[in-house]
């Protein structure tokens, strides 16, 4: 698989899932390649691909000083980005009732939404002037179709993708009149670790190399919003147009996402309960 439209980018959440297969795909074409997350091995088997072509970096995405730090360093190393992809997120169920998760969404809004913003500032005012020269660049944010409706025991995994959606709205307004283009991507489900948990049906599960391919030729065509598979953003806007009583009852018949600690949750970093 090739991605010729992209020279320069950065992936963060690089480790595993939709961002490692991003990640691959872009070093396979022949990009320079930005590997950031917090799992050293998996980041160095990447950047071991290409090492003349990669480098290797590990902020919290939620630190605005050591994102900073990590883009004037692969800046000055290796150029202003064509292409940011600010992959990086957590997931995970939500009770408002325990005191306890309310940490939970205070991180996933940290990692999940803000994390976002603060992987594409560092960038932003480089890309720009790059674009003004006629060279065109594209941030690309991943949310999710879970941000188009909240759904029962998922409340801050939602909040934070809905939060996002109209982040990158906003962002893609204020850049309509630059050589900039920003993208939405929501993916339905993936099979990746924030899925091995899920103890409810996944319609249209996709493989994160597929999804990979499927994403970046998007972003090359100039799509703006992304739906990974088409057919369960189908399957959701579909939903969305029952009675709202009925919407909610089909879904609260279906198995909880697990919570915090919960056997088949996944890791959130920096929790701290």
């Amino acid at each position: 698989m090739t991605t010729p439209n992209f020279q320069n980018a950065v992936v963060t959440g690089a480790c595993g899932g939709l961002g490692q297969a991003l990640a691959r795909a872009l070093v396979a074409s022949g990009a320079r390649v930005a590997l950031v997350g917090l799992q050293r091995p998996a980041l160095d088997a990447l950047a071991a691909l290409a090492p003349e072509r990669c480098a290797v970096y590990q902020p919290d995405v939620s630190d605005a000083a050591a994102v900073q730090a990590m883009a004037a360093d692969w800046t000055k190393r290796f150029g202003v980005p064509d292409l940011v992809i600010a992959n990086a997120g957590v997931a995970g169920g939500f009770d408002t009732a325990q005191a306890s998760d309310l940490a939970v969404m205070r991180r996933m809004l940290e990692i999940n939404l803000l994390g976002v913003a603060t992987t594409f500032q560092p960038f932003l005012d480089a890309m720009r002037e790059r674009g003004e020269r006629g060279q065109r660049g594209a941030l690309v944010g991943v949310a999710s179709v879970a941000g188009w409706r909240g759904m029962p025991g998922n409340g801050a995994y939602c909040a934070s993708k809905a939060g996002l959606i109209a982040y990158l709205q906003s962002l893609r307004a204020e850049l309509r009149r630059t050589a900039l283009t920003v993208h939405t991507v929501s993916p339905g489900y993936l099979r990746t670790a924030l899925t091995a948990g899920n103890r409810f049906a996944m319609p249209g599960l996709l493989e994160p190399d597929e999804a990979a391919r499927r994403l970046l030729a998007s972003v090359a065509k100039g799509t703006e919003h992304i739906v990974l598979p088409r057919r369960i953003g189908w399957l959701s806007r579909a939903l969305s147009l029952l009675p709202a009583p009925l919407h909610d009852r089909i879904l609260l018949g279906q198995p909880r996402k697990p919570r915090a600690g919960e056997a088949g949750s996944t890791d959130i970093p920096g929790l701290k309960r």
